[in-house]
């Protein structure tokens, strides 16, 4: 193995001066300039930045247009379901949207895809249940932005449709130019929009769930700070959780929101961090990071991401002990599998072992569900994993360094494009077009 050498990057400043006047170490002032944090107010902000420096929720186009719909439909009575996603900040987002629209007396219920039988985001069988269940406006979090044709057809049925994600918002190029294709929906919230002005776009999806909630609760009369106050802990679980950058304002959701979540006042969320035997601790990103996030997402994986949310929902700590412990078993299952699959000697073995997992995951390379497990070890070895292509054979193959455009340019290999990064295969191997189809890499269309 090639033994790395590890350089301070370059970039100049006067750290001597800036350790002065913030009190910090020289070698501090320099790691902070090397994350391309420059200026006074921006020095202090993440050193010492509070929940007042959050920038508004009104600020991210479409926050106000939704706002005003939701307390239309809550004043009508109209009957409104949140769709989410199977990850940490999809199960995060959608408790978010679920318990802030019930506070505000609306009639709301929930719905998390599943993995295998529904595959990722919004989709035209969630769509047709329902409307057939009376639904009128279906409000998708931490999804939603790819998702043209499905809600087209649920425009076509008379529903209504309100967009919160996060993710990048997929586009064609014509004559070179990106056209972006927003989804017609009522209103679209997603501060990665070409033309959203929101200072800060590298927020999670719960994220912008709570901004929505914080503004709902500002123009409703029960102010915006509640909205923190109650789901605070669920962002900043979220924004560790989906791998955010630790910068800018997630730096201080996630500071604050640690506070809050060792003092949780969510009996799922207590009891999670009891069976994990971490109460009384002092908790870091690490711990969700590490130990109480992955316990979430293994019901994605291996089950249905409804029983983690359903922890969320609880409303006692009697209730939520069994599920919390119900989920941590399920994640020391996965653990399991990841340790077997990562040991696998070869393609057929590996992809028997977690094809069952990850099924849904277009073209995604089953060991990468537990990559941070990975060591540099089995990393050399994933060449004996693959075989390259015999030649005149159909090949995939997905760079790293350009994973969403090739997203968008292998539309015939995906059931939808999923608006987000995805890391799909190790940079420079090919998987062969008839292995990708026949172990379940993607569906047809």
């Amino acid at each position: 193995m090639k033994q790395e050498k590890w350089y301070v990057a370059a970039k100049k400043a006067d750290f001597e001066g800036i350790g002065r006047q913030f009190s910090i170490d020289p070698l501090t002032a320099r790691m902070i300039r090397n994350r391309d944090i420059e200026g006074e107010d921006a020095i202090r902000k993440y050193l010492y930045g509070t929940l007042d420096d959050l920038y508004p929720p009104e600020a991210m186009k479409g926050i106000p247009e939704a706002v005003s719909l939701l307390l239309e439909k809550i004043k009508t009575g109209a009957r409104i379901r949140v769709i989410g996603d199977y990850d940490i900040d999809g199960i995060m987002a959608t408790y978010i949207l679920w318990e802030g629209l019930k506070l505000l007396g609306a009639s709301v219920d929930t719905v998390i895809p599943h993995r295998i039988q529904d595959g990722y985001g919004l989709n035209e069988g969630l769509i047709r249940v329902a409307h057939e269940d009376g639904i009128d406006t279906i409000v998708t979090c931490d999804n939603g932005i790819a998702a043209y044709s499905q809600i087209q057809y649920a425009n076509d049925l008379g529903m209504t449709v309100i967009v919160t994600d996060h993710h990048e918002v997929p586009y064609d190029e014509e004559s070179g130019e990106r056209v972006y294709q927003i989804p017609p929906a009522a209103v679209v919230v997603d501060p990665k929009q070409p033309d959203c002005k929101y200072p800060f776009s590298g927020i999670c999806g719960a994220v912008v769930a709570m901004k929505l909630v914080q503004a709902l609760f500002e123009v409703y009369g029960m102010g915006g700070r509640k909205a923190l106050d109650i789901f605070l802990e669920m962002a900043a679980f979220a924004t560790v959780g989906d791998v955010m950058e630790l910068v800018d304002e997630n730096r201080i959701i996630v500071k604050y929101g640690l506070q809050a979540l060792e003092h949780s006042g969510n009996p799922g969320l207590c009891a999670l961090t009891e069976v994990c035997e971490l109460t009384d601790r002092h908790l870091s990103a690490y711990h969700i990071g590490f130990v109480l996030g992955p316990c979430l997402n293994a019901t994605g994986r291996l089950d249905t991401a409804k029983r983690a949310l359903s922890l969320l929902q609880c409303g006692t700590r009697q209730e939520a002990l069994p599920i919390a412990t119900d989920l941590k078993h399920l994640n020391e299952s996965r653990k399991e599998m990841t340790l077997k699959g990562v040991e696998a000697r070869n393609f057929e073995e590996a992809v028997a072992m977690l094809c069952a997992v990850i099924r849904k995951e277009a073209m995604r390379f089953p060991f990468l569900s537990g990559s941070s497990r990975l060591t540099e070890k089995e990393i050399a070895e994933y060449d004996q994993l693959t075989t390259p292509a015999p030649s005149g054979q159909q090949t995939v193959t997905m760079p790293a360094d350009s994973l969403k455009n090739s997203l968008l340019t292998l539309s015939q290999l995906l059931c939808r494009h999923y608006g987000q990064k995805v890391i799909l295969l190790i940079d420079e191997y090919d998987v062969p077009l008839d292995r990708a189809q026949q172990n379940g890499y993607y569906d047809e269309m």
